[in-house]
């Protein structure tokens, strides 16, 4: 960019509050509800859990190194528009993967009738019949009692299979047991035909396994031995790829972005005015996970042959992106390769580690990011078991995120009453309060008032780690150190948060997966205040004043110089003067 270019900053901020309102709604439309769709399609929540924190990890990683090599060879624009359209055109793959033993419209539309084991995925079917016409009908309620009937397996399976049948016709299973009540029979998948065959050909695969050991201990048939697996894990093994290869193509979008979009406008001297974009940002995100939510709850159970109505975001996702793509190839780009040689995330890592306050606000972003994940992961299953849909599941996160936006509003006056350190504080402890909350959800509503919490929880614990990045960063490092806050909580502590979350799940389930986070969170806000108070804090240093300080002693010197040369000049003509007087005398 030439020198004497001029630049419209009005346009240029424009364009970048634009492509972030869209972006964030294009992420929002997808992205929250992409756990309930791995439910749906038969993973468990361990399996879900190591697809999630494999893609925060990625995400850790690619994300600034992409940005760094977009930088260096100058292929910005390129990188963005490549972003965009593969990581829709990867989204679609997941569309094609089928469900493992999953009738999808009792999945998608029926679910919220059933109350299911957390720690079993959704790998079960439903099959409702009507009761005679002479007796009353009769609904399958999560508090409706119910009679069992439990045939003891004879082997460890993994799938049971729960029919829900009218005892009063006949049934190949039933046919001794003639009532009139409706009544749920637990069986083992032995018991089905689709059992027998999955028996079947995990006789053929232990018959075959010394043929193929060879190749596998060679490492050279890992196609083979993805064949051998049975379709559960051969599910989550293509669900995996798939999410790292979206992961790995859509990352660098939010990083070159933002570099490109704030080395533009600080070349301009406005880059102040950049950070007034998150906000649209956050109404974006509003839009996206409501808007989202109302729409596919309205749809049919299936929007087409075999195509459930939750595929409807990933359409939704697709669709967004291609809007995205005019303002993406408009965004006013700079290239700086004078300025920012050196790695400025080293050095925003070394000032965190220098000040005690830094680290512990760092500790308190990693611990919020693993409670994060746990919400971010499974709180739609939570809301799922009690009976919320789509439309309660977008109007809730939209709620949260209404709230998170609203506390730049308070945050002047609760400044005044509270200092960050106890703000930060307040955010972890309210964190805490939401997720004991979740673990007691009773109806599909019920956690619409805990995401009122998401002010304080969100807002003003991100208000806090601004606060604190100001207060420990060199000048023109604040930018560097609010992104390595943001890479501890949202990438590192996501996915650390997902592996444990998982294992949590699938063993103790959801309930004591909220209560245990919020235990913990909450043991970390009764020892923090007292870390706080012990840390020695460190004086800041007011750059402003120095550089001010350091002008009025150069001009003090400056006049004092000046003073010096006039006074011997002054002198000098004196003497002048005195001798030349003498010489005509």
């Amino acid at each position: 960019m030439k020198r004497n270019k001029q630049i419209n900053i009005r346009h240029a901020l424009a364009l970048a509050g634009t492509f972030s309102f869209l972006s964030c709604c294009t992420k929002a439309c997808l992205l929250p509800f992409l756990t309930l769709y791995f439910r749906q399609l038969g993973l468990n929540p361990a399996m879900t859990g190591i697809i999630m924190g494999t893609k925060h990890l990625v995400s850790l990683v690619w994300s600034p190194l992409a940005a760094l090599l977009s930088k260096h060879y100058n292929k910005r624009r390129a990188v963005i528009v490549a972003s965009l359209l593969s990581s829709a055109v990867v989204a679609l793959l997941l569309l094609l993967l089928p469900p493992v033993n999953v009738h999808m419209q009792v999945s998608s539309c029926n679910m919220s009738a059933l109350r299911v084991d957390p720690t079993q995925s959704v790998e079960t079917k439903v099959l409702t019949s009507r009761v005679s016409p002479g007796t009353a009908s009769t609904e399958t309620h999560p508090e409706a009692p119910v009679s069992l009937s439990v045939v003891p397996p004879a082997v460890n399976t993994v799938k049971d299979t729960i029919s829900v049948v009218t005892t009063g016709k006949s049934s190949p299973h039933l046919h001794d047991h003639p009532h009139e009540n409706t009544s749920v029979v637990v069986h083992n998948s032995l018991t089905t035909e689709s059992s027998v065959s999955s028996v079947q050909t995990a006789m053929k695969n232990k018959r075959s396994a010394p043929a193929q050991g060879g190749k596998q201990e060679g490492g050279l048939d890992f196609l083979g031995s993805l064949k051998a697996m049975d379709d559960l894990h051969q599910l989550f093994f293509m669900i995996l790829l798939i999410v790292l290869l979206w992961e790995c193509v859509s990352c660098p979008l939010e990083w070159t972005v933002d570099d490109g979009l704030y080395e533009y406008l600080d070349f301009a001297d406005a880059s102040d005015h950049y950070s007034n974009t998150g906000m649209w940002g956050l109404l974006g995100a509003v839009l996206g996970v409501g808007g989202t939510g109302l729409l596919v709850s309205t749809l049919n159970c299936l929007i087409a042959a075999n195509t459930p109505r939750i595929a409807a975001h990933f359409y939704f996702f697709a669709g967004l992106v291609a809007l995205i793509l005019p303002v993406a190839m408009s965004l006013p780009l700079h290239l700086n390769k004078k300025r920012d040689r050196a790695n400025r995330l080293l050095k925003a890592v070394q000032l965190i580690r220098g000040s005690p306050h830094a680290l512990l606000c760092a500790f308190t972003t990693l611990l919020v990011g693993v409670a994060g994940s746990a919400v971010d992961n499974f709180l739609l299953w939570q809301m799922q078991d009690h009976g919320s849909s789509e439309l309660h599941m977008g109007l809730s996160l939209a709620v949260a995120l209404l709230s998170q936006a609203a506390f730049p509003l308070l945050a002047g006056r609760v400044s005044k009453l509270l200092s960050p350190g106890r703000i930060l504080t307040i955010g972890a402890a309210s964190l805490s309060l939401q997720c004991f909350y979740y673990s007691f959800l009773w109806s599909a509503w019920a956690a619409l008032p805990a995401q009122l919490l998401s002010c304080l929880s969100a807002g003003a614990l991100w208000w806090a780690v601004k606060v604190q990045c100001e207060d420990v960063a060199t000048a023109g490092a604040e930018r560097k150190v609010k992104r390595t806050y943001e890479s501890l909580s949202l990438h590192l502590g996501g996915g650390l948060g997902s592996f444990a979350g998982g294992f949590v799940v699938q063993r103790f389930g959801l309930a004591w997966l909220f209560r245990g986070v919020a235990v913990g969170l909450m043991l970390w806000c009764v020892f923090l205040p007292l870390l706080q108070w012990k840390a020695p804090r460190q004086r800041r240093i007011n750059y402003s004043r120095l550089l001010a300080a350091e002008a009025s002693e150069a001009s003090d010197s400056e006049s004092e110089q000046d003073r010096d040369w006039l006074d011997k000049a002054v002198d000098a003509d004196a003497g002048n003067n005195s001798s030349g007087q003498r010489r005509n005398h």
